[in-house]
């Protein structure tokens, strides 16, 4: 019998240690540039990069949004002689996901290791403000995982708090796009606000790299990355640290 049980015990600790890690990827569900007349929404090759680097790495992805349901495409991102971008907008599961996705209030953090924030214009407003963000991101945190956000992504890292009242990113290396690339897109008038300012007024250490290069930033568990170029890397450093 005490065989039995050793057996059962071991079983029970193998299928632990195998079962693969899950990362959560949050994409906007704001569909209209506001003042602009323009659509927006999540930026393709900010999803189909990393997901691809995390795929191959055997790790699981839940796409979510702040209000669940339909996650709009910028139009504008829908490349596909990108090959990834391509890949990932002919899986029909894939895009599926994208148009009900979870809803980040009925999201439970204790099954993810990683919440990833896609950029896009639209993140500028429905991620900030967002309840669900700060919770679930806070809760992953402090629980040990990583919070990573690219391009406009980190709009959503603005006002998380920590459990003692600190703001997540204070006194942390941080990156995200920059003031120069909103100005060189004509767009800084429309934003409801700056996103390299906030990050700085949250007590964050801003890198950058010349508009458009790729720039990625690990500082400790959290991961950013500047703008599209740097999402494949993004992922990248966001598996190692998984390991």
């Amino acid at each position: 019998m005490k065989y039995l049980l050793l057996f059962l015990s071991l079983f029970s600790i193998v299928s632990c240690q195998s079962e693969p890690k899950k990362i959560l990827i949050v994409v906007t569900n704001q569909s209209d540039l506001v003042g602009t007349g323009l659509k927006t929404g999540y930026y393709l090759p900010e999803v189909s990069h990393p997901y691809y680097k995390f795929k191959k790495a055997g790790l699981l992805v839940d796409f979510a949004s702040p209000k669940g349901g339909v996650a709009p495409m910028d139009p504008k991102s829908l490349d596909l002689k990108d090959p990834l971008n391509k890949k990932f907008y002919e899986n029909k599961e894939l895009m599926g996901q994208l148009k009900n996705t979870l809803s980040l209030k009925n999201v439970n953090p204790k099954e993810y290791k990683a919440i990833v924030f896609a950029g896009g214009h639209g993140t500028m407003w429905d991620f900030a403000d967002s309840e669900a963000v700060s919770k679930v991101s806070r809760e992953i945190y402090e629980s040990g995982g990583v919070v990573a956000a690219v391009c406009h992504g980190p709009a959503a890292l603005v006002n998380i708090k920590l459990s003692n009242g600190d703001y997540l990113i204070k006194g942390k290396k941080v990156t995200g796009f920059t003031n120069v690339e909103e100005d060189i897109v004509e767009l800084s008038k429309f934003m409801p606000f700056m996103l390299e300012d906030k990050l700085k007024e949250r007590g964050a250490k801003f890198e950058s790299a010349n508009a458009w290069n790729e720039k990625v930033v690990v500082d400790g568990r959290i991961v950013t990355g500047q703008n599209p170029a740097s999402a494949s890397e993004l992922g990248s450093k966001i598996v190692e640290l998984l390991k």
